[in-house]
């Protein structure tokens, strides 16, 4: 990371702090007007936007670098932090003794869904940010990103788990899951993506070229 200057390593971070929160987040089932989910559902989103902006910025190639950088440091904090509190519950410092495998089906299922997800997203934003108009490619993009990368991550993490809840409603939480951060996607994040782009940009700007990052 020490060839990785700012703003980049402010994008690491996020990328570290929405890994962890989304893993341990998504261990808490929630039911909205009937309809079951976790707060999981409310914080990964924001992975996307940071991973679009490195793209629009910075280009496709350090955003790969971003992700995997971001990928094992996030991954371990979310196994100390949710099996420390697992089912969002405290489970006391001594749980780490103990190896949690439906915490380690959390982290295993977050490294297959982030790293497809993520990928797959660099991978439409880098075809659509030529063009003309900004808001097609964090759309589109979030699009397929969030597709795969939800129902990777829910199929690995809780099919026949051993927490009966998640085991039996994760094809409808996955859905619901997909569904939410389409809706914040379209209404929330684009519009937060266009501010936050032209923020970044300044910054940029004001610190010079990045070209040696």
């Amino acid at each position: 990371m020490d060839k990785i200057k700012f703003p980049l390593k402010w994008l690491f971070l996020a990328h570290v702090l929405i890994i962890t929160i989304s893993n341990y987040a998504v261990q808490i089932p929630i039911t909205i007007f009937g309809i079951n989910s976790t707060l999981g559902t409310f914080t990964y989103p924001f992975i996307f936007l940071t991973t679009d902006l490195t793209v629009r910025i910075f280009g496709q190639s350090h955003a790969r670098k971003i992700v995997f950088f971001a990928l094992l440091p996030g991954l371990l904090l979310s196994y100390l932090i949710g099996t420390v509190f697992e089912h969002g519950q405290f489970q006391g410092i001594g749980a780490l003794t103990i190896f949690s495998i439906f915490v380690f089906r959390i982290s295993a299922a977050s490294l297959a869904a982030y790293v497809i997800g993520q990928l797959s997203d660099i991978l439409v934003f880098q075809k659509l940010r030529k063009m003309k108009t900004w808001w097609p490619a964090p759309a589109a993009s979030s699009v397929l990103g969030n597709l795969l990368d939800t129902y990777t991550f829910f199929a690995v993490a809780f099919f026949e788990t051993n927490d009966a809840f998640l085991a039996e409603h994760w094809i409808e939480i996955a859905f619901v899951d997909y569904l939410v951060k389409m809706s914040a996607s379209v209404i929330i994040f684009v519009p937060i993506y266009g501010m936050v782009l032209s923020f970044i940009s300044r910054l940029v700007a004001r610190n010079g070229s990045l070209e040696n990052m």
